[in-house]
């Protein structure tokens, strides 16, 4: 086996980092269906607050709790593709090293 394939893998990582940056820019499209039925659900309760003169502020907790566990998602999503990366470089350089050591097994 040559050079690892990570192609998929760094293709992934930096998709998830668009994500990421995304998110903390409160871009919707970087979250997930939870995260965006909880974004919006967020949205109605502050705007039902408002037309009835009540305070805001549990629904924009809930709105910056929402963005604050995306962000920590999705770069625990980064963290685990930079694993599986460095695993499959580690095993392709074990297959290489397990390849070259039994192609010369004696000096003849």
């Amino acid at each position: 086996m040559g050079t690892p394939d990570t192609n998929r893998i760094d293709r992934e990582i930096r998709t998830t980092k668009l994500k990421l940056e995304a998110a903390a820019k409160r871009e919707m499209w970087a979250l997930n269906g939870r995260e965006r039925r909880a974004l919006v659900s967020a949205m109605a309760s502050g705007t039902k607050a408002v037309v009835r003169h009540k305070s805001t502020t549990r629904a924009e907790e809930k709105g910056a709790a929402t963005w604050e566990s995306a962000a920590i998602r999705l770069q625990a999503e980064i963290n685990a593709l930079q694993v599986e990366r460095d695993e499959a470089v580690k095993r392709a350089a074990a297959d290489k090293a397990a390849k070259k050591a039994a192609k010369s097994s004696g000096w003849w």
